[in-house]
């Protein structure tokens, strides 16, 4: 027999979750009013950057999950938090539930930091090897597989591929296509990670490790048991994530790491308690 599962109303929240989605609220806002008010970019100081950014912070790693890039992005992982997670609360009880939302958003940011040091290395090598013999084409080459957006782009760096190859004997071109390389490569350490997606994954993941069978209405139209809802999700992150769009900015790794650290993190208290509640 399928259980169904459709949250109750906001009065009926318990205190984490409904503190956890304040505090969200009242980020977005300040993020919003310092911008305007006073100029001060709170994506860049409390987002994640990668270590080796001028902008890294080591509090980052808790800060990040309470700043949003949209009213967007903010909305829907509430909507999700407050969806599957005061269920959770309820059954593990505040201190618990807090603990796991901050070991999978924490988690999430590790995970994310490694697959970004993974790329950054690459570029790097990359990089390197490119310095060694700068030419035309092989810088092409470099931005097309590296940077493609900005390669498929108009703009400044499209103006200069066209000059080089108009010059392709012109020594000076060499030494500024160094820099082109070395100003990309920085853009790409200090982009941020942002948002609450992690520990929200994290969420969905106990949701359906605890109440497998479980039928959730998705778009309140279709039910769906929710371990199928966690499969589909979880595949879906680790192909877009394998895929590396140019032009997608989801951190997909991050939302994998979220419901990896909350995988072993159950597993851990189960085998503790003998089970997941």
């Amino acid at each position: 027999m399928n259980q169904q599962y459709s949250p109750s109303g906001f009065n009926l929240l318990p205190p984490v979750v409904k503190n956890l989605l304040i505090i969200n609220g009242l980020f977005y806002l300040a993020t919003v009013s310092f911008e305007t008010a006073f100029g001060i970019d709170l994506v860049n100081l409390l987002g994640l950057h990668y270590f080796q950014s001028e902008l890294f912070q080591p509090y980052q790693f808790v800060s990040y999950m309470f700043i949003h890039g949209s009213i967007s992005h903010v909305v829907m992982n509430m909507f999700a938090l407050w969806m599957f997670g005061y269920l959770l609360e309820n059954v593990w009880g505040s201190k618990r539930f807090l603990t796991y939302y901050m070991v999978t958003g924490i988690g999430a940011a590790v995970v994310q930091t490694l697959v970004h040091w993974i790329d950054i290395s690459m570029v790097q090598t990359a990089a390197n090897s490119y310095a060694a013999n700068p030419t035309l084409d092989s810088f092409i080459a470099f931005i097309r597989h590296h940077y493609p957006r900005y390669y498929e782009s108009e703009g400044t760096l499209k103006n200069f591929i066209n000059e080089w190859s108009s010059a392709k004997n012109s020594p000076g071109y060499s030494s500024q296509s160094l820099e082109y390389i070395n100003q990309l490569m920085k853009l790409q350490i200090d982009v941020p990670t942002v948002g609450a997606s992690g520990a929200v994954f994290g969420i969905l993941l106990a949701f359906g490790m605890m109440f497998p069978n479980m039928l959730v209405y998705v778009y309140f139209l279709f039910p769906i048991k929710a371990k199928w809802i966690v499969i589909l999700y979880g595949a879906l992150e680790l192909f877009s994530g394998i895929s590396n769009n140019p032009s997608d900015n989801v951190a997909h790794f991050a939302h994998l790491g979220g419901m990896i650290f909350g995988f072993f993190l159950i597993i851990y208290w189960k085998r503790k308690t003998g089970s997941y509640s």
